[in-house]
């Protein structure tokens, strides 16, 4: 899956590495654009580590690990555990977000409100995550987790909440479709949401959209 990305010795040295650092049972998890994605254990604990892959088109772990530091505590994201160098590829190393990205997943009505009130929080916090609308990085479970920040901004122009709820209702998407179907949702419903969603642009007051999704 990634012999092309990584030889077996470097790999070997990377699972050396990782263990020196705690983490055992390392084995691939995923890939991005700019990193290769490991799945490990940490005191007991699943961890997800990223490593920079050596034909990444930009560098963006600094800015990523920079976001989730000043995230940290505030129930958005997971715990960011480790950031560092490897044979001078960076890598960083967050707990695991237990669940289903929202792009696959039905979301229970709970989780509609708790998605609501995350985006809210990176809105009023100025972290515009920047990929919102494709549902990969929503994971719902017990909880809710954002995940990925390489492409956040703290100087954009928040829009987290619009995109979401965009992206769960209004839009055509597979997303939208689901939660339509389940949750009965009729052209009422969407067009009092879009209003809601304007008069949220203008207030930055999410009291009647809480009221709006509690209703479904």
């Amino acid at each position: 899956m990634i012999d092309h990305l990584i030889s077996k010795e470097e790999l070997e040295r990377f699972k050396h590495f990782m263990h020196m650092k705690g983490i055992e049972n390392l084995e691939v998890y995923s890939k991005g654009t700019t990193s290769l994605i490991f799945l490990g254990r940490l005191e007991n604990k699943d961890v997800i580590i990223k490593l920079e892959r050596r034909d990444a088109p930009r560098r963006n772990f600094q800015k990523e690990v920079k976001i989730l530091r000043f995230l940290e505590g505030k129930g958005i994201t997971p715990h960011l555990v480790d950031y560092g160098s490897f044979e001078n590829r960076e890598f960083l190393i967050r707990e695991f977000a237990k669940g289903e990205p929202i792009l696959y997943a039905i979301p229970e009505k709970k989780h509609l409100l708790k998605i609501l009130e995350k985006m809210y929080k990176l809105d009023i916090l100025g972290v515009d995550h920047g990929q919102i609308q494709g549902g990969k990085h929503i994971i719902i479970g017990t909880d809710v987790w954002v995940i990925d920040f390489e492409k956040a901004s703290l100087k954009r122009k928040t829009k987290n909440l619009t995109s979401a709820m965009a992206m769960i209702f209004l839009n055509e998407n597979s997303i939208s479709r689901r939660v339509r179907e389940k949750f009965e949702i009729g052209e009422e419903f969407l067009t009092t949401l879009q209003e809601k969603l304007q008069k949220y642009k203008e207030t930055h007051d999410i009291t009647e959209l809480k009221e709006l999704l509690s209703s479904l």
